[in-house]
This record gives C-alpha cells, structure tokens and sequence, in this order.
C-alpha cells in the first residue's frame, strides 16, 4: 500500500531485456532496502529483488510490461520513488495499490498562476471512476482531478512543489502516464455493476 506521495526520484541505471520480461536497476537513495520490499516505480508497485549502497533492481513480469509504458524505459530515465506505506505512517495523499489501470498520454500543457496545467488522455478503465477534484495517482504521485475537459480526458494542476520534487516537472506532450484510478472510486463502480473496461 502507498499514498502517492514521492519519496525520492531515481534514475534507471540499467534495462535488461529478457524472455521473462524487463530487469530494471534504480539508482536511488534509500538505505535499508531488503530483498522482497514492494517500492512504486512510477507508481507500478515492484519487488526488489536486489539491492547495494545506492542502487536497487526490479523484475518487471510479461504482464505488467503490456499494461505499463515500461517497455520503454532506457538508461538515464528519471522515475518517482516511493517505499511501501508503514503503519502509522500519514496518509498525506490518497490510498494507492500501486496497480497501474492503464496508459494515457499528456495532450496538453499549460499554466495558471505559479501551478502547471497538464491534460492527459483517461483510458476507460480509469475515466470509469475519475471524477472532478476527486483522486487519481499520475507516474506514481497522488494528484487531485482538477477538470474533466473533454470526454476521456483530464486536467490536473501541478504545484511548485510537486514540480520541483517529482518527474511530472519535465513532462512533455505525447508522454506515456502510468495511472492508477481511486481505489474507494473502483469499490463503488464495481458494486454498482461489473466493469467492462479492460
């Protein structure tokens, strides 16, 4: 379990392509760090299977590489951090599973006052359960849905923190998202009726 909110940003030291799907080594600063510990990468919850002083590496499975824009991750990418929530921790974001639902892709950028504007493409299985000022978790970092501009498509608005601590600072238009819907907003949609979405 997670909350969304980043506790480092890494950077993909290597990325190993293997029949069994993706081997991912982090550079990052966290101490401690045991075999089996569940860390978001980009908000995709991930075991570790190995770690030394600075570094730690992931296996990303054949099934979550065709649900997850990781396929495309290369040396020198920057990625959010974040290490498993323990209990009496605050919850300072949102309950995250760290299960990315899907891919969008930012369509637009844009300001407002000191915030940055960021549009991005919902994939069904999200847009289900993403609702204006409601939660929804982007590349791992727990956001509040500042909009909903167009049918499958929403707007959040990034703080100077926010852009200055996590990767969503350096986000570009046509960008690959890792999304994860709210957690209490799947309970609700799934006791409504079953979804359908994929």
């Amino acid at each position: 379990m997670f909350t969304g909110i980043v506790t480092a940003v890494g950077s993909v030291e290597g990325a190993d392509r293997g029949e069994g799907g993706l081997t991912l080594r982090i550079a990052a600063p966290y101490e401690g760090l045991v075999t089996g510990e569940s860390i978001a990468v980009d908000g995709a919850c991930l075991t570790v299977e190995k770690s030394g002083p600075g570094w730690f590496s992931v296996h990303v499975i054949a099934t979550s590489l065709e649900r997850t824009a990781f396929g495309g991750f290369a040396k020198g990418r920057k990625v959010n951090l974040e290490r498993a929530l323990a209990v009496g921790d605050r919850l300072g974001g949102h309950l995250v599973s760290g299960h990315v639902d899907g891919v969008g892709k930012v369509t637009k950028l844009g300001s407002s006052g000191d915030a940055r504007l960021v549009d991005f493409t919902l994939p069904d299985a999200v847009a289900g359960v993403t609702i204006p000022l409601g939660s929804i978790t982007v590349n791992g970092v727990s956001l509040t849905v500042n909009a909903l501009p167009s049918p499958g498509v929403a707007q959040v608005s990034l703080i100077p923190h926010t852009l200055a601590a996590t990767t969503l600072g350096a986000l570009q238009v046509g960008e690959a998202l890792h999304l994860e819907g709210d957690m209490i907003g799947k309970y609700v949609r799934q006791f409504v009726g079953p979804w359908q979405g994929k």
